[in-house]
């Protein structure tokens, strides 16, 4: 299921959401104290693409903190409004739940991505 799946969300909008985060990640690495903001978004980027078959886990450093609270001001909510947009869209008909459901997932990541480990 979850290659059939990959493969639809990448054709009706995977590769949108991901190369949003790209976008952002080329942003963040305009400046070099962005560099690592930036890398981050390119991971985030490639689970964008490909997000059915992946688990996500959030913990609570205190350096993931701190980058967290910076991701939001500068960057994070913005992603996060489209991938709710999105989710919120696809959730009206039956067989667009679970394609609403992944976008919630990355909307939860792109507000928090620091400290979140994809498994």
């Amino acid at each position: 299921m979850s290659i059939i799946g990959n493969i639809i969300w990448f054709v009706f909008g995977g590769i949108i959401s991901g190369l949003c985060w790209y976008i952002v990640g080329l942003l963040w690495c305009i400046s070099i104290v962005g560099i690592p903001v930036g890398l981050q978004c390119f991971k985030l980027g490639s689970l964008s693409f490909f997000p059915f078959g992946k688990d996500i886990e959030l913990s609570s450093k205190t350096s993931s903190i701190l980058l967290n609270i910076l991701w939001i001001i500068f960057g994070g909510v913005e992603l996060a409004l489209t991938h709710v947009t999105f989710g919120l869209i696809l959730c009206v008909t039956i067989i667009g739940i679970p394609f609403g459901m992944q976008h919630f997932k990355l909307a939860k990541l792109a507000l928090l991505p620091f400290g979140a480990e994809i498994k």
